[in-house]
């Protein structure tokens, strides 16, 4: 790797060209391909903006989604490495291209260094040869939410195999691709989705031990990536990054855990790393025996983390510390134009936002607490709608479907044809003025993210059509609250790798109090939320919860008392703090 950071998937807008954008400068980051309306949009602009010959793939096409991925996962390819040659060729000529690309590495960097001993002493034909050998794009790599697997149906409304299923044909798309990278899983385990890869060549190594592309899985706990791990193993598929993200302390979809802080969960995996390659390789090495297919005598595996981070100081310590091979940085890039998609409005409401500007919602269709920045456009939109007495979403695109309490086939519930029937079942029910109003409030809250979160991008580019409607949706990490200023990619990189600080508070926490604090706050709510007493399967979670969070509070205080004073004596004040917090916890739930 050229660098020590990559930048994850956001939402469904956010990052969808951010390869074209920064790749060349050797830096990986993450296309989702949740929306194949978005992505075709997007295709038409880069063919326009190219100068490609651009024919569009109709929704009647049978497999219309999984060929219109492929298409423009092919045009992102071609576009990284024109620029990439572009950028190879500016090196001999010292042009701005590479100069930046070579300034963004960090000092310590290899290839740095080594460069600028070439450049003083090699002629051009052996600076040729090291540029083609060791200057290396980015990896382009996609995401598939796992949950996002509706079932879709035939022009007679029947319902097609799995393979044609949202996330299945977003793999096909991607399998059948030109790229050669990773494919990233997120959001749990689908065993029909895992199933169906065994059917691509691509997933398979050689004998040598080499991948056109590559399995990456986004996991909470050391629990799930040796499960996962060892399911997809047994299939003859490697597992070759488990990427760590925190529960409550990232942007997107929050999966909280039962207390899994991320600290004791890397320090799991690195003291489990070799049992986690050994356990799975062995499984692999007997299933791919049994496909008659080659098995090499041993592949890498990456262990990488993300949630929160926002320092170079934290960042050396995820490095360094717990040994990882890479960094997820995300929320604070929303303030980078030059690599991810914000409107100007939503960018602006961005630089301003503080602690109680960013808070877990119910908003997402999909059930799953969900991080949401206050006065976002698509809410304003969606509550004025309500106000008018038109509550939810026409769902133009029904990527969320997932309710059938009133229809044969799935709806959303964020469409007006739920939120209608719900709100008339609700009105005649025999309840309080203050709890239907608190029933009613609960049902017009889901909010229609499909549009939301592709709107910024389409509004940047002029894209948008009368379906699309005005709001943007954001969704940021906590994180967000210390960041205010909008900066150009070099000085991001910069402040991640210490050359700069492009922060202007100076009472950000440290990134592992900060997701503790978020893990009380949910820990109080879930305690608030329940009925005393508890039942047997409550007091079980709570107890659970409790011994996790007392394990993870002992772990810092062991690991900050280690630490030199920029470290040790804020933390551990905090971690006192904590401590307090916790006390007056368990005696509510014991």
């Amino acid at each position: 790797m050229n660098h020590t950071f990559h930048i994850p998937v956001m939402g469904t807008g956010f990052s969808i060209d951010t390869p074209a954008k920064v790749a060349h400068y050797g830096i990986s980051s993450v296309i989702p391909l949740a929306d194949d309306i978005l992505i075709e949009k997007m295709r038409e602009y880069y063919s326009a903006k190219l100068n490609i010959p651009f024919e569009g793939i109709s929704d009647k096409l049978d497999d219309f989604r999984a060929k219109r991925i492929t298409a423009y996962l092919n045009l992102i390819d071609k576009v990284v490495k024109e620029k990439f040659e572009a950028l190879k060729q500016a090196a001999l000529d010292k042009g701005n291209e590479f100069k930046k690309y070579l300034e963004m590495l960090p000092d310590y960097s290899w290839l740095k260094q080594e460069y600028c001993r070439l450049i003083n002493n090699a002629d051009v034909e052996e600076i040729k040869r090291w540029i083609s050998t060791y200057l290396l794009p980015g990896s382009v790599d996609v995401n598939i939410m796992t949950k996002l697997d509706k079932t879709n149906y035939d022009r007679q409304q029947d319902a097609l195999p799995s393979q044609y299923n949202d996330a299945h044909a977003a793999l096909r798309g991607y399998a059948t691709s030109n790229l050669e990278s990773s494919i990233i899983f997120s959001a749990g385990m689908n065993p029909r989705l895992y199933g169906y890869m065994e059917s691509f060549q691509v997933f398979y190594p050689d004998k040598q031990g080499n991948f056109k592309k590559k399995i990456v899985l986004k996991v909470s706990d050391y629990r799930s990536a040796l499960i996962q791990g060892k399911f997809l193993a047994k299939k003859g598929l490697w597992v070759s990054e488990y990427r760590v993200e925190s529960g409550l302390n990232c942007g997107g979809h929050a999966f909280a855990t039962e207390g899994h802080l991320l600290g004791p969960v890397l320090e799991e995996f690195k003291t489990n790393k070799n049992i986690l390659r050994d356990t799975t390789f062995k499984l692999l090495e007997a299933a791919l025996e049994e496909k008659g297919r080659p098995c090499p005598t041993q592949l890498s595996l990456l262990i990488t983390a993300q949630g929160g981070v926002g320092t170079t100081d934290e960042h050396s310590l995820l490095l360094d510390h717990f040994e990882l091979d890479s960094v997820g940085w995300g929320t604070p890039f929303l303030l980078v134009p030059e690599a991810i998609n914000v409107d100007q409005k939503t960018r602006v409401l961005l630089g301003k936002a503080k602690e109680q500007d960013q808070y877990l919602s119910n908003t997402s269709p999909l059930g799953v607490p969900y991080n949401t920045l206050r006065e976002n456009t698509q809410d304003l939109e969606k509550n004025r709608l309500t106000d008018k007495g038109r509550p939810g979403s026409p769902c133009p695109k029904k990527f969320l479907v997932s309710n059938s309490e009133y229809t044969t086939k799935p709806i959303c519930t964020a469409s007006r044809e739920y939120q209608h029937a719900k709100l008339k079942e609700l009105d005649v029910q025999d309840l309080s003025l203050e709890e239907h109003r608190k029933q009613q409030e609960k049902i017009v809250e889901k909010s229609c993210i499909c549009r939301g979160l592709a709107n910024g991008v389409l509004q940047i580019h002029h894209l948008q059509d009368k379906k699309d409607g005005p709001g943007v949706s954001v969704c940021p990490g906590p994180n967000i609250a210390y960041f205010s200023k909008t900066v150009s990619l070099q000085k991001m990189v910069d402040h991640i790798y210490g050359r700069a600080n492009v922060m202007e508070r100076s009472d950000r926490p440290n990134m592992f109090i900060k997701e503790f604090k978020l893990y009380l706050d949910y820990f109080k709510n879930k305690l608030t939320e329940a009925t005393s007493p508890y039942s047997i399967k409550q007091q079980k979670y709570f107890d659970s919860f409790m011994e996790n969070l007392q394990s993870g509070l002992q772990y810092y205080q062991d690991l900050f008392s280690k630490m030199d004073e920029r470290w040790k004596t804020n933390v551990l004040k905090e971690l006192k703090q904590i401590e307090d917090k916790l006390s007056q916890l368990m005696s509510v739930t014991s």
